[in-house]
């Protein structure tokens, strides 16, 4: 079975070296917590992840779910292992204290999302989209919905999903043709068909709460002809009882490539009864309420499998013993050197390294945005957070999630042929954290969505704000020598981001199928500046620790090296990127079909 080593002292470092989040006494409900707090709860987290779910993740994956009767069954001690992630209250941590949660700030709970993604993605699956749906009722149910449903899903003794997807319909959602039609006193008669539908049906809890996007009688054409609707499984009685099975049933299981351990069903709606969220017609509005709250976790399930990966591959390379150093035998006592003295595994595995940290640091930022967009005391900095996690959206999902899966495959690259065999683990990583880069919309569409919407759409201004960020932090630190291997790679990566998108603005308004020819290299440009950014202001932490003499030099000198590494391997790749973008674009776009 894989290890795991819950990173508890880079959460720490996170949290309070790099972010400061202790000292936010300009956001909400931050005095609740403090350190030591914060690392009661990640550390109960890890002891959970770790002892509960990591030996259920490849079991999981062999038996998957099964149709028994009608109802979906989860594999074995996926049941218990949940009621036991309700009564430790694991599910309860970041949402609302009127509904029974403990109001966690975001920035907290996201690592708990980590460790529950590398131990069992598959699993955690579930409250995660629990999460969404609690969240897209929160911000637009009415009160009768919310006094329905949240109670019951902040605590875990109810699930949540969310239906967008159908046959003909995917990204579009234009195409979508499920209905819903007004049956009296408030409820509305839903039919139709959803697939790919994560946790649709399962035995973990007595009720699931679908939110169904469908079409009135009355909706316009296209996207603004979409609702939204709670439907649950089973009708809820006035006294908060369950009534009778509602018209929903999952009549077929997915056949996936990876998270066999996850329901994905086909779910068909024959008249089922559910309430509005929203307003009618407002439902992408209410839905991407979920759709962000998901992408951020899926983000993270990037980031979590990336680094159980490594944590193994690396492990692996300290014990494999194959062949000699070049430079000479380095385990005289041995018939053959460990594996990491190898120059290309070295590679792999600083890569990953370098990616884990830097993505982490981004993530927890991330979440301190979306913090600060609802707690920040200042109306003013709550809009700009807003505007800053918007644009770093697509940039979370779709950059992290795309590099997480390749450092997947280097850990499985290190791992030679017994990363291909199923006992060890690695097989699975990649397979699960393959889908990371397709549902919550593709990473395609979240390139075009960080160009289209993030920087064109609002003429930059988002991209501005974030770049009077980057610029003081250079200016502080650009005389201080001991920051130069860190700020010129980190400069180099901004000029190019800079001149790429000066290019696409350029370009679009005469040219609009630049738009899509470039989106994912630029997306690429944006995810290693912004990684490049973390990475900067994690040396300056670490070079004004070990000036002030800490106790631990070891983790901030890593730090150190793991920076300079990242600017020196991933840094330098904006450069050829940005050629990609001003060039391979160019011709993509003049292409003609018999060309391909």
């Amino acid at each position: 079975m894989p290890i795991y080593q819950a990173p508890l002292r880079d959460y720490q470092f996170v949290l309070n070296e790099l972010l400061n989040i202790y000292q936010r006494d300009d956001l909400q409900g931050f005095e609740e917590i403090d350190a030591e707090l914060a690392d009661a709860i990640l550390q109960g987290v890890a002891e959970f992840t770790t002892d509960v779910m990591l030996p259920l993740n490849g079991s999981g994956d062999v038996e998957g779910c099964k149709i028994v009767d009608g109802e979906v069954k989860t594999p074995t001690g996926f049941k218990a292992a949940y009621q036991q992630y309700v009564e430790n209250g694991w599910a309860t941590l970041t949402s609302d204290p009127i509904y029974g949660g403990q109001g966690l700030p975001e920035v907290v709970g996201i690592f708990a999302t980590e460790m529950k993604t590398a131990t069992n993605m598959a699993f955690a699956m579930y409250p995660g989209l629990t999460h969404g749906a609690y969240a897209a009722i929160h911000a637009h149910g009415s009160d009768a919905l919310k006094q329905k449903y949240l109670e019951k899903l902040v605590s875990g003794e109810w699930t949540g999903t969310m239906n967008l997807t159908e046959s003909h319909a995917g990204t579009d959602l234009a195409l979508l043709r499920t209905k819903a039609v007004p049956v009296g006193e408030g409820n509305y008669a839903v039919s139709g068909e959803k697939i790919f539908i994560s946790s649709g049906d399962h035995d973990l809890t007595e009720n699931i709460v679908h939110l169904v996007l469908a079409r009135l009688p009355d909706a316009p054409e296209g996207v603004k002809g979409i609702s939204l609707f709670a439907v649950p499984k089973y009708l809820v009685n006035d006294d908060a009882s369950l009534g009778c099975r509602n018209g929903v049933e999952a009549t077929a299981l997915e056949h996936k490539m990876g998270i066999h351990g996850n329901s994905t069903c086909v779910m068909v709606f024959d008249g089922a009864l559910g309430e509005l969220v929203g307003e009618p017609h407002q439902g992408l509005r209410a839905m991407f309420t979920m759709m962000n709250e998901a992408r951020l976790g899926v983000g993270v399930q990037g980031l979590g499998v990336s680094e159980i990966a490594y944590q193994n591959a690396l492990a692996y390379a300290k014990d494999r013993l194959q062949g000699r150093a070049l430079s000479g035998v380095k385990a005289p006592a041995s018939p053959a050197d460990p594996i990491i003295v190898h120059g290309d595994v070295r590679r792999m595995l600083m890569a990953q390294k370098a990616f884990n940290e830097g993505a982490r640091a981004l993530v927890g930022q991330q979440a301190l945005w979306l913090d600060e967009s609802h707690r920040h005391l200042d109306s003013g900095q709550k809009k700009q957070a807003a505007k800053l996690a918007a644009l770093f959206t697509p940039i979370v999902k779709g950059f992290i999630t795309d590099r997480g899966f390749n450092a997947c495959v280097d850990a499985q690259q290190v791992f030679g042929g017994h990363g291909y065999i199923h006992e060890w683990g690695m097989e699975q990583f990649v397979r699960d954290s393959r889908i990371a880069m397709i549902y919550e919309g593709t990473n395609g569409v979240q390139a075009l969505d960080l160009v289209g919407r993030k920087l064109l759409s609002d003429r930059g201004e988002a991209l501005t704000l974030w770049s009077d960020m980057v610029k003081p932090f250079i200016a502080e630190h650009i005389n201080n020598e001991a920051m130069k291997p860190y700020l010129l790679p980190l400069m180099d990566a901004s000029t190019d981001l800079e001149k790429a998108t000066g290019f696409i603005s350029g370009q679009a308004a005469t040219n609009p199928d630049i738009i899509g020819a470039a989106s994912m290299p630029y997306m690429q440009i944006f995810g290693i500046t912004a990684l490049a950014w973390m990475w900067a202001r994690t040396a300056a932490v670490a070079l004004q620790a070990l000036e002030e003499g800490v106790e631990n030099e070891t983790f901030y000198r890593a730090k150190l090296t793991t920076a300079e590494f990242y600017m020196n391997y991933w840094a330098v790749q904006t450069r050829s990127l940005r050629k990609q973008v001003e060039s391979a674009s160019l011709q993509l776009i003049g292409l003609c079909e018999d060309d391909f």
